[in-house]
């Protein structure tokens, strides 16, 4: 039975029974899952109390530049004092919602064990959204109380105005919360959540650039640890895991904090993971597991001259499809194949993938065991090999959109349909990407909607019209492409390139500017006057 939290937003926004996706728990770890379940009893409480708490558990580096090194009971101590202070000072209730803002860093991870300690729901930002975005965000998710890094404070502050639910604010790194939790003692009692209480919510563009919410609930946090880690990731409890994703993507919550921490490992968590700064921070801290972008280990291919990189031993790509070129460039440089792997912010991280034994150019890999997947035409039947269809997904995760009618699109007959075209080869049962099925725009491992990046271009006051589309790119997979009619009156010249670029950097994540720009005097529109994006891609 489910629990009943204080505030039962999120569980009041589920989509409808008929319309959630069907669930798998065939593993027989995934049945041993208990009904009451809090991730941070598994994840950190537990390596304490069996005696281990001594052992690595986050490193990194303080913004005065001293190293940090926690292990698992420091974290604990960091996590229950902050939890103390969400409950016990601001009025933190299970089930409010908690907004996360701030780079990599040991005490994002104390922040985000203090939220799901205290039964509320941990919602990451990246750290490069801008004031418009964030409130978007608090909007949608109702966001009560936010937990922000002092150095990113501006942009939050500004989007306060247009936040009346969100009251509470503290920041961290030489900010008020640091104080606070000094104050406190280091013991917590954990809420006893249910299995399925939300305790993450990550947000995800769409194809109209208006943010699909994904609720996960504390029993898939750690169903996604008991699948994809053991049986293509197989690390150890001595391996040192760094990489580049943001903890507000589930990419990396999963692949820096989640994963490791479920097996007794340590985790990097540096705020500049750069393809120029990666490797020497894999040589500093002799990580032996790197997660990152195909463009991230194309662009370090180059760069390792100087760094000992002896101690890596795994590296993992997701985020975008890794070319074969990519794959191989990295393998000739290091000598590592790469894990490869699909996955998705709905269904919290990896369901396809391949180990390195199995790993060929081109190709993603096997289904991941505990999931299932098949590639479908447009009625959702299965298609033969070699046939290029819809990649529809099923397994201990899936998409659960908070009070979103999208939620019909994604999930259909109780499988999660990923927006991606799919085909296996019969050769050898590997599943083969082949494109998005959908508007969206993957650059250097980013998800970007094309229509939000329209929207911004459109509050310029020299724009007519535009539209935006992917292109492809030989290092970022693709890029953003706009095309834009201009108002009478101003030139289309390079001047004005440079002007919307830098206007697209200040109004949403600089990330998402148009890299390209093409100026034009009609686009192509339906007779009720929709865009034609395809003709758009056609001429490019």
């Amino acid at each position: 039975m489910p629990s009943t939290p204080t505030d039962t937003f999120a569980r009041d926004r589920l989509p409808p029974p008929d319309r959630m996706p069907t669930l798998l728990f065939g593993l027989p770890e995934l049945q041993r899952l208990p009904a009451r379940l809090n991730c941070s009893c598994a994840l950190l409480d537990r390596r304490v109390s069996q005696g281990q708490g001594d052992r690595p558990c986050v490193l990194g580096v303080a913004p005065d530049g001293t190293p940090i090194r926690w292990t698992y009971a420091d974290l604990q101590r960091e996590a229950n004092r902050i939890a103390r202070v969400l409950v016990e000072d601001l009025g933190v209730v299970p089930g409010n919602r908690v907004l996360l803002r701030g780079a990599n860093s040991p005490m994002l991870a104390a922040c985000w064990f203090a939220v799901i300690k205290a039964g509320a729901i941990a919602v990451g930002t990246m750290p490069l959204l801008r004031a418009r975005e964030l409130s978007t965000i608090v909007d949608k998710a109702q966001i009560t109380h936010a937990l922000c890094d002092a150095r990113l404070a501006e942009e939050l502050t500004l989007a306060l105005p247009q936040c009346p639910t969100l009251k509470n604010v503290l920041h961290f790194n030489r900010g008020a919360l640091e104080e606070a939790a000094a104050r406190k003692p280091a013991s917590f009692q954990n809420a006893d959540t249910a299995a399925d209480d939300t305790c993450v919510i990550a947000f995800t563009s769409g194809t109209t650039g208006q943010p699909k919410a994904a609720m996960h609930f504390h029993r898939d946090v750690m169903a996604a640890a008991l699948c994809w880690p053991p049986h293509v990731l197989r690390a150890v409890p001595d391996d040192i895991v760094i990489g580049s994703p943001p903890l507000a993507f589930t990419f990396g919550l999963g692949g820096l904090l989640v994963f490791p921490l479920s097996i007794g490992a340590a985790s990097v968590l540096i705020e500049k993971a750069t393809p120029d700064a990666l490797p020497a921070a894999i040589a500093k801290h002799r990580a032996t597991i790197c997660y990152t972008s195909p463009t991230a280990y194309r662009a370090m291919a180059g760069n390792l001259a100087g760094h000992d990189l002896s101690s890596l031993r795994k590296c993992v790509s997701a985020g975008e499809a890794l070319p074969a070129a990519t794959r191989q460039l990295w393998q000739d440089t290091t000598g590592i194949r790469i894990i490869d792997g699909i996955g998705s912010t709905e269904m919290f991280h990896i369901f396809i993938s391949a180990t390195e034994e199995q790993a060929r150019g081109g190709a993603t890999g096997y289904v991941v065991p505990g999931y299932e997947a098949r590639v479908v035409d447009d009625d959702g039947q299965p298609l033969p090999p070699g046939q290029v269809g819809r990649l529809a997904v099923r397994g201990p995760t899936g998409c659960r959109y908070l009070d979103d009618e999208r939620q019909t699109n994604y999930v259909q007959g109780g499988w999660n349909l990923t927006g991606d075209a799919y085909l296996v080869d019969p050769a050898d049962g590997q599943f083969v990407y082949q494109a998005r099925t959908d508007d969206m725009i993957i650059s250097g491992g980013y998800n970007i909607a094309g229509p939000e990046v329209e929207s911004a271009l459109l509050l310029h006051p020299a724009v007519a019209e535009c539209g935006v589309i992917g292109v492809a790119d030989a290092e970022r997979g693709q890029i953003v492409k706009a095309f834009v009619v201009l108002k009478p009156g101003h030139a289309a010249d390079e001047g004005m390139v440079k002007a919307l670029q830098d206007f697209v950097k200040q109004t949403v994540a600089p990330y998402k500017y148009p890299r390209a720009v093409e100026f034009r005097q009609t686009l192509p529109r339906t007779e009720t006057g929709k865009l034609q994006r395809f003709r758009l891609r056609q001429e490019g």
